[in-house]
């Protein structure tokens, strides 16, 4: 976590945009990142003309050509503010817009809109960003997750931002390793794409060192793709400050025809997909079509994550919670698909609380692998009560946190005579043979096949009185969605 004197200082600047007329944090955000890879230029051609200096040769694919240095960060720096602004407002972003390095931030900077209203504010904040060691790698990372956990409301199209230690579950469940090519079809800031290359760093260190692999990791290894042009700035730009060089982050709707190429092309998917996106029915894939025969995107983007995987690839995806139990037909064939087509590895029912501010939907992680044989064995489902932050709107830290419990819980299944596997159906995790998930109708949700012993209420710990309210919650919305589906 960065420091409490750059914290401070973010927060002022923060709140200078605020009262400078920006209140969109998604604006705020993409201001600060475009200034940041303008800084990124200037320090590329530093590193360029010292390497020229020493070995006495011209400046590699320099980015500021003669008469163009007072584009440079190190430059404009210095002006005073009323030059600064008109020089950043009048050539920094015109040049952005009409560069390209080869890379996907030079392609994401094409429509680039420079909306910093005042001098004033424009050199607050490059002071600002002026103090930060853009070599130190945990601290540019650390600067922008501060950044991007700013995002205090929902975008369109069913965006909200997934928490930090739900993704770091789901990394750390998948354990990503040194070979994958790792995807998000929906990646808004590149959360998981990012979470991902650090578990990568943290645990494969020595991989990094061989020249083929390196090259792996900086340029094939990430995969996101998104609809959001802002979004796709700000997830570029996280990728680079967390020391991935040339990410594959790129424009497209992923249900259209678009994505046809990348079928069967990755080894892991980590994804948190719209779950009430707007859908162009007609541009929507023939082949998605095929698989689900819906206009709901949450069934559409499984579809799509099994065409993308490559087989015995595997993936952790958040669905809500209708997902598990609709009674539609579409919502029956894919849960099948995944039970007798695929192998269905675990349910992770998450408390609802998880997304809130943003949402207060229900939902649950997925853990499936490609293999188009079948392969379902036993279902893990793990009934989450408690993530270590209160589920109400404010989100403050507490005590209990079932997180921790997952992970070991999850891992001590790879053993054959795992504990795991004897515990009761009244516990918190437990497997479910796939013959019973069969019988059930596919039925996924976890109360479904939970059994719960009732003492008395004074005797019950407060989280396990929520659990329960909520199983009862659970049972009446899919009772009111069979409901709806039989009255239409």
């Amino acid at each position: 976590m960065i420091a409490g004197e750059l914290k401070g200082k973010i927060d002022r600047v923060w709140d200078a945009f605020w009262s400078g007329g920006i209140s969109n944090p998604l604006e705020v955000i993409e201001q600060i990142t475009y200034l940041l890879f303008i800084r990124r230029l200037d320090d590329l051609q530093t590193r360029a003309e010292k390497k020229a200096r020493i070995t006495k040769t011209d400046v590699e694919n320099p980015v500021f050509l003669p008469g163009q240095a007072h584009l440079r960060w190190s430059e404009f720096k210095n002006a005073s503010p009323e030059v600064m602004h008109k020089t950043v407002a009048d050539d920094v972003f015109p040049f952005l817009r009409r560069m390209g390095d080869g890379t996907t931030y030079s392609e994401h900077m094409k429509d680039a809109r420079f909306t910093i209203p005042t001098p004033a504010l424009l050199s607050k904040v490059v002071d600002m960003l002026d103090d930060i060691p853009m070599a130190d790698r945990d601290t540019n990372g650390d600067l922008y997750e501060y950044l991007l956990s700013k995002i205090a409301s929902a975008g369109v199209n069913g965006q909200f931002r997934t928490p930090r230690h739900i993704i770091e579950l789901m990394v750390q469940m998948t354990a990503p390793k040194p070979s994958d090519e790792i995807c998000d079809p929906a990646c808004g800031t590149a959360g998981f794409l990012v979470a991902a290359s650090e578990y990568v760093r943290a645990t494969h260190a020595d991989a990094l060192l061989d020249s083929a692999q390196r090259k792996h990791f900086h340029a094939s290894m990430f995969h996101g793709y998104d609809f959001d042009s802002t979004m796709l700035r700000i997830g570029s730009m996280n990728m680079l400050l967390h020391g991935i060089e040339s990410p594959d982050i790129r424009y497209r709707d992923s249900l259209s025809e678009g994505s046809a190429g990348d079928a069967n092309k990755y080894t892991l998917i980590l994804a948190n997909p719209p779950f009430a996106g707007s859908l162009d029915y007609e541009s929507t894939a023939k082949d998605l079509q095929q698989i689900v025969k819906t206009k709901k995107t949450e069934l559409l983007f499984l579809a799509l994550f099994l065409k993308l995987l490559k087989p015995g690839g595997r993936a952790a995806v958040i669905v809500p919670d209708g997902v598990l139990f609709g009674s539609s037909k579409a919502h029956k064939d894919l849960r099948r698909i995944l039970v007798d087509e695929q192998k269905l590895d675990a349910v992770v029912k998450l408390p609802s609380g998880v997304f809130r501010p943003y949402a207060g939907v229900s939902t649950a992680i997925l853990f499936f692998t490609k293999t188009n044989s079948g392969g379902t064995d036993d279902v893990w489902f793990y009934d989450v009560r408690a993530d270590g932050f209160s589920l109400d709107d404010k989100r403050n830290p507490v005590e209990v946190n079932d997180l921790p419990d997952v992970l070991s819980r999850w891992l001590s299944l790879a053993q054959p005579d795992s504990a795991e596997r004897e515990r009761a159906r009244t516990d918190q995790s437990f497997l479910v043979p796939k013959a019973d998930i069969v019988a059930q109708g596919y039925d996924l949700s976890l109360t479904r096949y939970k059994e719960i012993e009732y003492d008395e209420v004074e005797h019950r710990a407060p989280l396990e009185i929520i659990a329960d309210i909520e199983t009862l919650e659970d049972e009446i919305a899919k009772g009111l969605a069979e409901l709806k589906a039989m009255l239409s």
